[in-house]
């Protein structure tokens, strides 16, 4: 999955923790046009992820609630060793975060994960 749809599916996940998630609601907080939206949807629904009826609210699967989840524990977890761990601003934190979040292979994450257990984060599933 590319970085862009990882965001979509991120974003769609917390959209959904507030209710209802329509194509606006996403566009807004993405900053991006509705055919944009429209597009990522149209992938996501094909690989799995999610269901959406034209003009309707967007509904993750449990295939996008379990990616979602893994997307935003990676984000958690990095925000959280950047800024405890290394000591990184919380802004700059939270923007390293979002980005290393897409790259960073499992071998490294993990690795970071065992770098972190001395300071009590608690690693990613």
């Amino acid at each position: 999955m590319t970085q862009s749809l990882e965001d979509y599916l991120e974003m769609i996940s917390f959209l959904a923790d507030e209710g209802d998630v329509r194509v606006t609601d996403i566009a807004i907080r993405l900053k991006v046009s509705k055919p944009s939206v429209l597009n990522a949807l149209k992938t996501l629904e094909s690989q799995g992820f999610l269901q959406h009826a034209h003009y309707g609210t967007v509904q993750l699967t449990e295939k996008g609630i379990v990616g979602a989840a893994a997307i935003r524990e990676r984000h958690r977890f990095l925000t959280i060793f950047l800024r405890d761990v290394i000591g990184v601003s919380p802004e700059i934190a939270e923007k390293d975060a979002c980005s290393m979040e897409h790259f960073l292979s499992d071998e490294t994450l993990q690795k970071i994960q065992k770098i972190s257990r001395d300071k009590t984060i608690k690693p990613v599933p």
